[in-house]
């Protein structure tokens, strides 16, 4: 795996403020992004442009099969990782377990929190440790008609589920 990945905040810890020091507004977000569409790359474009470093949480696989069902996710965490440390927009990629990154926030301490349209400011899991610490808690536009889930179903109808 890429020095840009880390498996979760344990692996991430004893590196995270010598990472961290010379970047004046760290931003974080998370997901599954278990296939990268558009809508995607636009929103992690948008949110890197709101500081100097995105971190990304990303979903384990035992915790996107959690939230998504038995059949998912398509892709493996180290693939997932792997397409998303490659994005120009994203600066390091970390992993976590749980169902929510509320721990994982807690730990990285960033600057700015942010999540899709889908989501109010008060809704985002960890706006209370981000808003406690004087951070920004940000809601951004959804790309309209681009989503995993209806990826995933424009194929099976074209395709079959076979």
């Amino acid at each position: 795996m890429s020095s840009r990945i880390y498996q979760d905040f344990a692996m991430l810890e004893p590196h995270w403020s010598e990472i961290r020091r010379p970047y004046r507004k760290v931003v974080f977000t998370n997901g599954c992004f278990d296939i990268l569409h558009a809508g995607h790359v636009t929103y992690l474009e948008e949110a890197r442009a709101l500081g100097d470093f995105l971190v990304l949480g990303l979903n384990s696989d035992a915790s996107v099969s959690r939230l998504k069902g038995p059949k998912r996710p398509l892709n493996l965490f180290e693939d997932r990782a792997t397409v998303l440390a490659g994005l120009r927009a994203i600066d390091l990629v970390v992993g976590f377990e749980e169902d929510t990154p509320y721990a994982l926030i807690g730990g990285v301490r960033p600057d700015i929190l942010v999540k899709g349209g889908d989501w109010s400011p008060d809704q985002i899991v960890g706006s209370d440790l981000v808003s406690a610490r004087g951070g920004e808690v940000r809601s951004l536009v959804l790309c309209e008609g681009r989503s995993t889930t209806g990826l995933v179903e424009r194929v099976i109808e074209r395709y079959g589920s076979g």
